[in-house]
């Protein structure tokens, strides 16, 4: 069964919205917060929001690099749909086996599109960005499910990387 984008919107909102005291990763705290794996462990929902961010996939794009932990599930699901390669990224290489930092397909001398869940500064995917780079990657493009709207378009534009969000987070709290 598809969903329409506001249903999407709403079902997104219901399952993962949370108020109370939150951490964010960039140190921030909040009072109101995303609980990805929420969505993120609903088949429906994953399946719907696979769907829905296929068509904002780049052209030319050969591989999607699925950001730990939160990443690799939307990265995952947006390969199954759109038949597109993927890697998993690590916030650092692993210490044994093989050490990569990426795991999956190989990245180097490929258009690599970053696939992430939510997103408030963007810095841990400039970082992990920056790395990919290292490996080869040629990185232009970010898809997310959530934009927070607290300045990540804007420092990841700096890194000439565009952004490109399923959902702002005011239009998730419109939506209900």
């Amino acid at each position: 069964m598809s969903m329409t984008r506001n249903d999407l919107a709403a079902a997104i909102f219901k399952c993962a919205y949370l108020r109370g005291e939150f951490k964010l990763r960039s140190g921030q705290t909040s009072n109101e917060y995303f609980d990805k794996y929420r969505f993120e462990s609903d088949p429906e929902l994953l399946r719907e929001i696979a769907r829905k961010m296929t068509p904002l996939v780049p052209d030319r794009t050969q591989v999607f690099a699925g950001l730990e932990m939160g990443g690799i599930p939307i990265a995952t699901a947006i390969a199954m749909e759109s038949g597109i390669d993927l890697c998993f990224v690590r916030k650092k290489a692993k210490e044994y086996g093989t050490m990569n930092l990426a795991e999956g397909a190989d990245v180097a001398g490929k258009r690599v599109c970053v696939v992430e869940d939510v997103v408030t500064t963007g810095g841990q995917i400039i970082e992990s960005v920056r790395a990919l780079r290292k490996l080869g990657a040629e990185i232009t493009d970010v898809l997310c499910v959530i934009d927070r709207e607290q300045g990540a378009h804007d420092k990841l534009q700096d890194e000439k990387l565009w952004l490109h969000p399923l959902f702002l987070m005011s239009e998730l709290k419109g939506a209900i």
